[in-house]
């Protein structure tokens, strides 16, 4: 069977035919896809995966490794942000190793088309010492995801699934292979596996140590590695994930003149990497990233040999690779195309018509006379876009939560008023400690949880802050006389302005909640919430 699928979905359908039992994730651009077609797929359905989104990228981590625990095999999926949210279970998860297999999909966003940078995810996968795998094209996405949970149970480690934004998000025919019935449920033999505490700990990072020579034979022998003779030895091309089917697409009429390796599984494979720089007078290194490899050749291959790449200049240092980018490392005529029309030209991302994050940030907007500007500490989300015009009323934005925490250092300084801005997934991601260190101290600051009921950003898939941010915000410790809801519209500007003010003169902590359901939400899931919203919007009545 054939079908027509993102890399994302060929990655979700090998999962599903690899037989996860679960799949634990939490949206982030260019990764939301895979989770959202496992939700969608029928047969996933019919044979129960598990498949609700996670409060953060953390707790999916580790609800994938309780599955593992118990001897099903389990997917959890981020971008690569997030994998810095779970980096803690991460790390020593690797130490623990695995029971049912465990794949971590990462999708990395070279160019920072919807990201705050460029991270590549593979240092993380070399730091815990765990295989890396990175697919070259759909097809092989389908096929290595398979391959990657059959290779974890084997090793008995988590195996990490590197993935770049056009990779994730562009389609080609993929051939579906058979499907693999679902592991029983079994528990650990070791009964000390998973508890590491120092003394059962070390003895599980010894083995760790002592199975990376089995992890370096099984990248020597992987049919992801592949070693391509060629007649000009002038060079040789390490070509890594989609570079190198960027590479052939410079080659579709013809063969390509020189010796390739490339490369779908690490560690390095050490042994072919030396054939090519035995036979080739220099080595070009093409990868989407960070110069992962250039710097580990460098390491056991000396800096004297001949390597050209991102370091040297020769591929371009920031952003995403093309086709183009690495035409012009080959030394071919780059034929500039012409003008791009206006109507398809880049464009600045914007709220939509009617979001009620505009109302809000013209109340802000409003008192921002009164009260100074810079201190408006912001989050990641919907309401990250009061960056740009017409509002330009967020004045920092760094990373999930962010902006609570931020707002605390601050006030501690002597900022007053102090502003925190976040959305309403955000602040159960992992906005809600931040404000428990701020009421701890009964710090100065308004937070304003601005609750549109959905994780908008990446697809407006379910919050998880719906119909519960007052009872969290009350069990953390806010004073009710300091929690208060508003509806941002405008017929409410006034008092939303007189409301925002009160509590920003508050010497303490103090939470508004500006509650109206994202505008791109459906009828019936608006419907769903109506009841929600009715025992929350008479709280303050």
């Amino acid at each position: 069977m054939k079908k027509l699928l993102l890399g994302n979905e060929a990655l979700a359908q090998g999962a599903i035919d690899a037989g996860i039992s679960g799949v634990y994730s939490y949206p982030g651009t260019p990764s939301t896809e895979i989770t959202e077609y496992i939700q969608r797929s029928k047969t996933a359905k019919e044979l129960k995966i598990h498949s609700q989104w996670a409060v953060n990228e953390k707790t999916a981590m580790e609800a994938a490794l309780g599955m593992s625990y118990a001897g099903k095999r389990s997917l959890t999926v981020m971008k690569h942000v997030g994998l810095n949210v779970a980096a803690d279970v991460f790390m020593n998860m690797s130490v623990s190793g695995i029971n049912g297999g465990l794949v971590v999909v990462v999708a990395d966003d070279p160019s920072m088309h919807s990201s705050q940078n460029e991270q590549d995810s593979r240092y993380y996968g070399r730091f815990a010492m765990i295989p890396i795998l990175e697919p070259s094209t759909q097809q092989e996405t389908y096929e290595i995801t398979k391959y990657a949970f059959d290779l974890s149970e084997k090793m008995g480690l988590p195996i990490m699934i590197r993935l770049v934004t056009r990779l994730s998000h562009s389609r080609a025919g993929i051939n579906i292979g058979d499907r693999i019935a679902q592991n029983k449920l079994k528990l650990p033999t070791n009964p000390t596996q998973f508890q590491l505490i120092p003394m059962y700990a070390r003895g599980r990072y010894q083995h760790l140590v002592n199975i990376q020579s089995d992890n370096r034979e099984s990248s020597e022998n992987s049919s992801f590695n592949n070693y391509y003779e060629g007649k000009d030895t002038s060079m040789g091309i390490i070509a890594a994930g989609i570079a190198y089917n960027y590479l052939m697409e410079n080659y579709e009429d013809s063969e390509c003149p020189y010796p390739i390796l490339k490369i779908s599984q690490y560690p390095l494979p050490k042994t072919r990497i030396k054939k090519l720089f035995d036979n080739c007078d220099k080595i070009l290194v093409l990868e989407d990233g960070y110069p992962f490899i250039e710097e580990i050749i460098s390491d056991f291959l000396g800096e004297n040999r001949n390597v050209i790449g991102r370091l040297s200049g020769h591929v371009n240092r920031v952003g995403e690779l093309n086709p183009d980018t690495i035409k012009k490392a080959l030394g071919f005529e780059v034929v500039q195309t012409e003008e791009i029309p206006k109507v398809v030209s880049g464009r600045p991302p914007e709220l939509c018509t009617g979001c009620g994050h505009i109302d809000l940030f013209n109340a802000i907007n409003k008192l921002s006379v009164e009260m100074g500007s810079q201190q408006v500490f912001g989050d990641i989300g919907c309401s990250a876009l009061g960056v740009l015009p017409p509002f330009e009323n967020i004045n920092t934005l760094i990373d999930m939560g962010a902006s609570i925490t931020m707002a605390k250092g601050a006030a501690d300084a002597g900022v007053h008023p102090s502003i925190a801005l976040i959305g309403d997934s955000t602040f159960t991601h992992s906005g809600m400690t931040g404000l428990l260190d701020a009421i701890i101290e009964n710090t100065p600051i308004t937070v304003i949880i601005s609750d549109n009921s959905a994780i908008a950003m990446t697809g407006a898939q379910d919050s998880s802050a719906s119909g519960r941010l007052i009872s969290i915000c009350k069990g953390l410790g806010i004073e009710e006389d300091h929690l208060k809801v508003i509806v941002p519209l405008a017929k409410n500007l006034d008092q939303n302005i007189d409301l925002i003010r009160e509590e920003i003169n508050y010497n303490g902590v103090s939470v508004i909640i500006a509650q109206r359901p994202c505008v791109q939400l459906p009828k019936e899931k608006k419907d769903k919430l109506k009841q929600l919203k009715q025992i929350t919007l008479d709280y303050n009545c």
